[in-house]
């Protein structure tokens, strides 16, 4: 699907992941104020407010200005919707002070958009040539380009190996330093690509590309933000409902929906009880349907999972 915006332009959609089950999952007061802390194009967003009644509230989030118009060119005039451009990692500074434990739910999902993707001039993609940016939004200042030709050869390791999960690291940095500089995504793919040969080839482009992207915007510092501070957020019994596309969010969506914290750590009181501001309710992770993965293979790598913010005894 694609949305024409007020300056004509083409925005394409991402469609939304698991939409059915996050709206029956995040929706536990019709009359609530609900977060959308990745509004996109507002395919969610629009889902939600179908369920919700007219005094409810919700609040899209998404840095990247396409986006928003985009979202609020979808939803249009609707007196329970309002958005907010910044990263949702600062999202208690992002929220009104008087929705501080008010919300009732919030909804994050992560990654890249179809839409960043799509537009090789974003520089995301490796299938189409574009400059080296990879910047989700104009508020961050380090691009793909000074990752690349600027990090040392162990920081452009680390970033490959810790946030690309790739296993060649050490010869891909190498590889791409010794062409520095390198200007174009093209140029990019051809250096991890005159290192990894075989069938596994497209899987490294694809790990190196994601690595740099992390790194770029912060991504996984964000997520852990945004955790904390959702958990400021929301009322007793408000959820929170995570989609995440690899490993790495979802290993740290995990820890925390396990005990609060990120190091997935349950701590206890001076009785040995237990101190969990929060649960995970979905009993592990929930995955597309096969029919929906048939209709958007982009689902295919998605995880879902659902955790309640929970009443603490005071002791």
């Amino acid at each position: 699907m694609t949305i024409t915006m007020k300056n004509n332009e083409t925005y394409y959609e991402h469609q939304p992941v698991l939409l059915q089950e996050s709206v029956e999952y995040l929706i536990t007061d019709p009359s609530g104020i609900y977060i959308d802390a990745t509004l996109g194009g507002g395919g969610h967003s629009l889902a939600l407010l179908s369920h919700l009644n007219d005094d409810a509230q919700l609040i899209g989030i998404d840095q990247d200005d396409e986006a928003l118009d985009a979202a609020n060119s979808h939803i249009g005039d609707d007196k329970r919707f309002s958005s907010i451009k910044g990263n949702f990692g600062y999202l208690s500074r992002l929220l009104p002070p008087e929705l501080h434990g008010e919300v009732s739910g919030i909804l994050l999902d992560l990654g890249v958009s179809t839409h960043q993707i799509t537009e090789a001039d974003r520089g995301f993609t490796f299938q189409k040539e574009g400059p080296l940016d990879m910047r989700m939004s104009n508020l961050r200042g380090v691009t793909a380009y000074q990752v690349v030709n600027d990090y040392s050869y162990e920081d452009l390791r680390d970033v490959i190996y810790h946030y690309g999960e790739e296993r060649l690291s050490r010869e891909i940095a190498r590889e791409i330093i010794d062409r520095r500089p390198l200007e174009t995504t093209t140029e990019l793919r051809e250096a991890v690509e005159s290192v990894v040969h075989g069938q596994y080839q497209i899987k490294s482009v694809a790990r190196v590309f994601q690595g740099i992207r992390i790194e770029v915007n912060r991504e996984l510092d964000m997520l852990r933000n945004v955790l904390d501070q959702s958990l400021e957020q929301l009322k007793v019994d408000g959820r929170i409902v995570a989609i995440s596309y690899h490993s790495l969010e979802d290993r740290i969506v995990k820890r925390f929906f396990k005990a609060g914290n990120h190091e997935g750590k349950i701590e206890k009181d001076f009785y040995g009880n237990p101190l969990n501001p929060i649960e995970e309710i979905s009993g592990g992770i929930i995955r597309p349907s096969e029919e929906e993965i048939e209709k958007n293979p982009a689902a295919r790598s998605a995880k879902m999972r659902v955790a309640q913010k929970i009443d603490q005894p005071e002791v």
